[in-house]
Formats: C-alpha cells, structure tokens, sequence
C-alpha cells in the first residue's frame, strides 16, 4: 500500500483550453494517455493517489463530468485538494462533493484523510504572486501593495482551513501528518511563511504542492528539507505527469 501525489492536470475532455499554451509546449502533449498510463503501471488498487489541484478547465460540475470521470477511473483511492483554476469546487459545499461522489472520489478541505498512521491534510493554500517590479538587472525592487493587501485576506482563510483540517486530525488522535497545498508554502520572495510555521507547529513530515509549473517556476519556492519537514513539488509537467511517491 503506497501514497502518490501529482497536480495541475488542467483537463478539459468538455471545456475550452484557457491557456493556450498547453496546445503548443511538448511538456504538455498528450499528457492524459501519459499519465494515465503512468498510474495503471505505478499504482494499484489499494494505493492513494493524491490530485494537487488544478483538476479541470470546466467552470461547473457538468463542464467537469469527464475530466472528474477520468480521474475516477485511474487505480487506487483518489484524493483531491482544491486548485486555483477548480471552479466546480466551491469552498462551501466540500461535503457535499463528498456525498456526490462517495466511493469514488474524496475531497479534501477542512476534514482529513487517513493512510496508515499518518492523517492526510491540506487546503487550497494562497501566497502572493505579484505584481512584481523589477530594476534594469531584473532585481525585485517593489511590489503592488493593493494586491499584496488583497493577498493576505485570502491567505488568512486558507490558514483557518487548513488549521481545521489539522484540528480535526489531532481530534481523532492522529500524530503524523502529511500535508497537501496546491499553492507553494512561500512566494519567491519568502524563506517561510504561516504555512511553514503551521507545518512545523504541527510535526508535518512533508509538505507537497503544485501550481508552479513551466521552467522558469519550478524554483519559486522550497524545495528539499527545511527545519525537519521536506518540500516537494509535483506539478505534472515538473514530474513530466509521473506521479511521486510519497510514502
């Protein structure tokens, strides 16, 4: 019984392909039969898989009924953390999507998953991407203050959501964790975060996120062990749709 983790799949088996570049760049070709192949060898019906987020391109429940149906179908149990671009999730109604899809799918946000002795946590999470300023060297000499404001009101709700999510393990008397964000810990400005902090407050093991993916992103924050919890990312182009295993 092993856990595996890969994110931003962005499939669109029904809606309209908003990024444009996902036609052209080889990373992302024809990556549906790619991973699903990946899974029917690596993974097996007792095994979880863990979905980073970034799920579907669709913008409701019916414009994701084959993308969510594909995901289905792959082996194992399959967990899912809500991404910025999943607008059939709404925060809300997280235990609702759970009773739709009870013995198929599990939604995480608030709740918790059990794997062995571990308990599985996350959130959406949230950090600050920008407006970036940059001098003639390309040094970050500033930044939008206005979206940086905006920023943290979002960061403080994914912070309670995740504290739930934490909360409700320790409550069942789980003692290991390991936790999911689709958003990285930090932002390439930080070196930690309430993210970080919440993590290590806890004992996380690992921390595994998604969301940075194209070259240029995949350094955008921490990679490796930091004060004893170890950061991966998994976005599927970065594992080129391999999934990673976790435990």
């Amino acid at each position: 019984m092993s856990l595996f983790a890969l994110g931003d799949l962005h499939l669109h088996f029904q809606a309209e392909l908003k990024n444009r570049a996902q036609l052209t760049d080889r990373a992302w070709k024809d990556r549906e039969r790619i991973f699903r192949e990946n899974c029917l060898r690596l993974i097996h019906d007792d095994d979880t898989l863990v979905l980073v987020g970034d799920h579907s391109w669709g913008r409701n429940l019916e414009e994701c009924r084959q993308d969510l149906a594909y995901i289905a179908a792959l082996p194992g149990r399959k967990i899912l953390i809500r991404g910025n671009h999943d607008m059939f999730w709404d925060a809300k109604k997280t235990a609702a999507l759970n009773q739709r899809f009870a013995g198929q799918l599990a939604f995480l946000q608030g709740n918790f998953y059990a794997y062995q002795d571990y308990a599985l946590v996350g959130t959406k999470g949230y950090t600050f991407e920008g407006p970036f300023y940059v001098d003639s060297r390309r040094r970050i000499v500033d930044w939008d203050r206005e979206a940086e404001a905006h920023a943290e009101k979002i960061v403080a709700r994914e912070l309670n959501r995740l504290q739930a999510s934490f909360q409700a393990a320790r409550a069942a008397g789980y003692q290991k964790y390991i936790l999911f964000l689709h958003y990285p810990p930090t932002n390439i400005l930080q070196t930690d975060s309430c993210f970080t902090a919440l993590a290590e407050e806890y004992g996380a093991e690992q921390v595994i996120y998604a969301h940075c993916h194209g070259e240029s992103r995949f350094h955008d924050s921490i990679l490796g062990e930091k004060n004893g919890v170890k950061y991966s990312l998994v976005s599927g182009d970065y594992r080129h749709w391999l999934p990673m295993k976790v435990l």
